[in-house]
């Protein structure tokens, strides 16, 4: 039974471009399978969520990344009577417009077009289904439905200030009043988001144990995270290796990090929803704060694993070392293609000089960004090689 305050399939606000709906398949569905079939979705295999591609084969991508956050997304949005495949393709899509190199290619490309518009990742997210995905007849994008694209827009929320793209977006967007920027998002968006967070903690913990950055005995230092590791460790372990009781123990942590932080989203969710007692998806949009939140003790347990991640971590003399080489080189190649944009391949190249005929240099330097975000780890290796190494082929 799904709950009042979910979004109905019978309510779904239609999309930017109209098409006839699936007979077999509710709006979302079909939302999810066009994101899984699209090239930006293939290109999160590629694509560094904390280590990059070439570093190791087990280590989490941002498609793996995607993955379980719409796994988590559906299980909470199941537990909550909302609408799962809504959960699901906002989960799947959050980070399509995800830089190479995680946040390290953010960075650079966020200096290299601080003159051109910025960039944020959210916003090319929006920019990848809406314009980039060429694959339809009659579009551009995937054209989602009104409901996926308020959950990528507000991934972080109401947009107090919108980017000079998203604003000329919502403003001619044809659905009535846009995507409704300046309120909160359905509560299976909120969802989704927030799950990005506890399945970002619970995958590098994981991988930041794995690859030996942390160890068991570091996390013991995080009220949250010694409380798992107790629980992990007072199993009977006998009959085991030691190695391999390392790893099902950094395993057997992991889990139950995660289940703490869903279960307590869950139940203080069901709780903040009887405060407010909705009777439609819009009462969750007006109702002037997040409702899919986590209990004031789990926030700031939550906060201690965000705090300790980024100083062990993230921080590390490792990560920081390839973040650093990282941005040089997306730095190099936003520079080198966006002073030069005959060097960009086609149909790149067309587009850039076309804009720049027209004296156009901030749309011209986002096609450029466009490109440039689209790339794989490897790709953009590849490519910052043969734009600066003399020995490699054009």
């Amino acid at each position: 039974m799904t709950a009042c305050y979910a979004v109905q399939d019978k309510e779904a606000r239609g999309r930017q471009f109209s098409e006839e709906e699936s007979a077999t398949r509710s709006p979302w569905q079909r939302d999810r399978d066009r994101v899984l079939h699209s090239a930006g979705f293939r290109t999160l295999q590629y694509k560094t969520q904390v280590f990059l591609n070439h570093e190791g084969d087990f280590f989490r991508t941002r498609l793996t990344h995607s993955l379980e956050v719409a796994q988590i997304s559906r299980s909470i949005a199941r537990a909550l009577g909302v609408n799962e495949d809504l959960a699901e393709v906002i989960a799947l899509a959050h980070d399509l417009g995800h830089t190479p190199f995680g946040h390290a290619g953010e960075d650079a490309l966020q200096g290299a077009m601080a003159s051109w518009g910025g960039f944020d990742h959210n916003v090319q997210s929006l920019r990848q289904v809406t314009e980039i995905e060429s694959r339809y007849h009659g579009f551009n994008g995937l054209n989602l439905t009104w409901e996926s694209l308020e959950g990528l827009a507000k991934h972080h929320g109401p947009v107090r200030r919108p980017s000079a793209w998203l604003k000329t977006f919502d403003e001619r967007y044809p659905q009535e009043g846009g995507l409704l920027l300046k309120t909160h998002a359905s509560v299976e968006a909120q969802i989704a988001a927030i799950c990005d967070d506890i399945a970002y903690h619970g995958h590098d913990l994981d991988d930041g144990l794995r690859a030996g950055l942390l160890s068991l005995d570091d996390i013991e230092a995080v009220p949250l995270l010694n409380e798992c590791l107790t629980e992990a460790r007072s199993l009977d372990w006998s009959g085991y290796s030691s190695f391999e009781c390392e790893q099902r123990i950094r395993h057997e942590t992991v889990r139950r990090v995660i289940n703490r932080l869903v279960s307590d989203l869950t139940e203080r969710t069901r709780l903040n929803l009887a405060e407010l007692a909705p009777t439609c998806a819009d009462d969750v949009r007006y109702a002037g704060k997040d409702v899919v939140a986590f209990s004031p003790a789990m926030a700031r347990k939550n906060k201690e694993i965000r705090i300790f991640l980024y100083a062990n971590m993230y921080r590390h003399w490792r990560v920081v070392r390839m973040a650093r080489k990282a941005r040089l080189a997306l730095g190099q190649i936003c520079t080198i293609l966006g002073d030069e944009p005959q060097l960009l391949p086609p149909p790149w190249r067309e587009k850039a000089l076309h804009y720049q005929k027209q004296s156009n240099e901030m749309a011209a330097r986002r096609v450029v960004a466009d490109f440039i975000a689209g790339m794989t780890d490897r790709f953009a290796m590849e490519e910052h090689r043969r734009l600066m190494d003399l020995s490699v082929l054009g």
